[in-house]
């Protein structure tokens, strides 16, 4: 049977055979034969185990002196990350020479945390450089680096569990690669992470319960390969912002995404599999800004809990197969600026609901199922499901949910009462009609309790770190 990373390696060989025969003008095309090269060298660099050994060391095969021994084990890191370079069509690394590696371009040095005499690498910077290779073992030499940035280049393979040694890890950023393989666990061994971006990866298969156990500010998923429910562990998270987009995410939404409430500003569900009612507990994130969770497959009615986003400036259920209601409460709550529920099955709609050129919000009912309203679906398409409602306490939801919300009916007038015959001799005196009694007012959704305001999503910052002048990023 194949060694996993044998697999991880032909799939990174896989993409530079397919991928680079349509690179951009400042990238170089591989061959197949070059592609192949690439994959053999990670493996032999990860040695089948991906550890080093305590004893490790590097044959510089030069005489090279430097300041401390942290930087000499950072150059030997960094030497190894050069050769596992394929392709630097901006020669990002092509001052990566000699024992200064604070100079390096992209690498950044401070004074030690632990030892402020000490200066050590504790940065690095390779964004958008379109570097083309792997991540050597020999990066779990950078035990000082708290940023480590590499974000819309061309790395493949996998995340060498060796990284686990970069203890003071703050912000992890891989995105925009094509890393493979499972989720990285190496990084649930960073006690100090708070900002995790894996985004646009190949990485597959489940989320580890213990990653929303993390005192993580941000963790962005999308666009991977994902295919596992999301863990219950959600609702332990402090995260502000988490994105699930377009992977392949089945289930429901945990009912413990109302934990979420104090912290929560942003969350993306869009584009997966995911599927049964919305747990009512969503009502309870009254910090949430942006809610997408639309192009999934989920059903039955709207919660009423859904008035409790007070906080909401983007809602987004489109294209799943919701039925019953729009209500009033949710097209009109405080700071709402756009609200799309088209294509799905819903057959009314609050009268607020209905989009206006004049109104404040943007509104789109688009391909429903609402009586006079343009472009609908037709009846035929329509009387399949608006006549079978889902049961949500069979579907993810709570029975409470089960009841689509309707307006208020109007308060019936009484009717005058008959008058009663008088006996005579005595003249009949009329008894007069009770008077109309004025409709009761419509009862007003209670506001939802006051939610400390949680500021729109900044990016965590690393711990105050002074970088050497002779780094400054350009």
């Amino acid at each position: 049977m194949a060694n996993p990373l044998t697999k991880q390696a032909l799939g990174c060989f896989l993409f530079f055979s397919f991928i680079f025969s349509s690179l951009s003008t400042l990238s170089f095309a591989l061959s197949d034969a070059e592609a192949s090269l690439i994959a053999r060298r990670q493996l032999l660099t990860l040695r089948g185990k991906e550890d080093l050994p305590h004893d490790f060391e590097f044959e510089m095969g030069l005489s090279v002196t430097f300041a401390n021994e942290r930087l000499r084990r950072a150059y030997i890191a960094l030497r190894a990350l050069k050769h596992a370079i394929y392709s630097d069509p901006l020669n990002t690394t092509g001052n990566w020479a000699g024992a200064n590696v604070c100079a390096y371009n992209g690498v950044f040095c401070a004074p030690a945390l632990d030892d402020p005499k000490l200066s050590v690498v504790a940065g690095i910077d390779l964004n958008h450089a379109d570097i083309a290779g792997f991540l050597p073992a020999e990066l779990g030499l950078l035990t000082d680096v708290a940023l480590f940035h590499i974000n819309s280049n061309r790395f493949c393979g996998v995340i060498p569990k060796t990284m686990s040694s970069l203890e003071l890890m703050y912000e992890f950023d891989a995105s925009n690669n094509r890393f493979v393989g499972s989720f990285p666990t190496v990084v649930l061994t960073w006690q100090s992470l708070k900002y995790l971006d894996l985004r646009y990866n190949d990485f597959e298969g489940e989320l580890p319960p213990k990653l929303f156990e993390k005192e993580l500010d941000a963790v962005f998923l999308n666009n991977n390969r994902f295919t596992s429910t999301i863990p219950d562990t959600i609702g332990k998270s402090i995260a502000s912002v988490v994105t699930f987009a377009n992977n392949k995410f089945s289930g429901c939404i945990p009912h413990t995404i109302g934990n979420m409430t104090n912290t929560l500003n942003e969350i993306l569900f869009v584009g997966n599999n995911l599927s049964g009612c919305f747990p009512p507990e969503i009502g309870l994130l009254g910090s949430v800004t942006v809610f997408d969770a639309s192009s999934n497959g989920f059903v039955g009615f709207l919660p009423k809990s859904f008035s409790g986003l007070q906080k909401v400036e983007e809602l987004d259920i489109s294209h799943n197969k919701l039925t019953g209601f729009v209500p009033e409460n949710v097209c009109k709550l405080p700071s709402l600026l756009n609200f799309t529920f088209a294509y799905n099955y819903f057959n009314r709609e609050a009268q607020a609901c209905v989009p206006s050129p004049k109104a404040h919000t943007v509104l789109d009912d688009t391909s429903n199922c609402l009586p006079g309203r343009p472009k609908q679906k037709s009846t035929r398409t329509c009387f399949p499901v608006v006549t079978r409602p889902v049961d949500c306490s069979k579907h993810c939801g709570s029975s409470s949910s089960n009841v689509p919300p309707k307006p208020e009916p109007p308060q019936p007038q009484p009717s005058p009462s008959p008058a009663v015959p008088q006996p005579s001799p005595s003249p009949a005196m009329p008894t007069p009609s009770p008077p109309k009694s004025t409709p009761k007012p419509q009862p007003q959704p209670s506001p939802s309790p006051t939610v400390p305001t949680s500021s729109r999503l900044s990016l965590p910052t690393a711990p105050a770190i002074s970088f050497s002048s002779s780094a400054q990023p350009s």
